[in-house]
């Protein structure tokens, strides 16, 4: 059931973040969460506001990754802990957290907008020139075309031993 106070104090504390006050908002939106603590969006906003006004990436991290738990289908709770991943250094971390979350929404634009400007970049294809060159960009615009038609294995098939 929805508790309208939580509601309110979550929406307030959204407003908040938007206009840069995470340390008011973190008040409000700790205070949503403790009303309804099974709702991942209190969660997760919550852990967010945490990260920005006391810099507690930990506890941040732990609270987004308990509402993507609860939410797996919410984009949302995704781009969050991407975002404290992202903020506390953690690049790696986000794009993973951003894939995993294009694994049950693979249509979201906004998973792959935030997946995008995460990417990591392949090394240039010859080394001894500057990335900008146009033999680099040619090439790599070429290994980009092969590798696209190759396909991924997501997993290692593992065979039986003959021993």
């Amino acid at each position: 059931m929805l508790d309208l106070f939580a509601f309110r104090e979550f929406r307030e504390g959204l407003a908040m973040m938007r206009d840069g006050e995470a340390e008011k908002a973190m008040a409000l939106l700790r205070q949503a969460s403790e009303r309804d603590p099974e709702n991942p969006y209190y969660l997760s906003y919550y852990g967010l506001s945490l990260a920005y006004a006391e810099g507690k990436w930990t506890d941040a991290e732990r609270l987004c990754h308990t509402a993507v738990c609860r939410g797996r289908r919410q984009a949302q709770l995704y781009l969050n802990l991407a975002e404290i991943y992202a903020a506390s250094g953690k690049k790696q971390a986000a794009a993973d957290t951003l894939a995993r979350g294009l694994h049950y929404m693979p249509d979201d634009m906004r998973l792959q907008g935030e997946i995008g400007k995460l990417a990591i970049r392949r090394p240039p294809v010859l080394k001894f020139l500057p990335r900008a060159h146009v033999f680099n960009r040619a090439f790599g615009f070429l290994r980009h075309r092969v590798l696209s038609h190759v396909p991924r294995r997501r997993w290692l098939t593992v065979r039986e031993s003959q021993a």
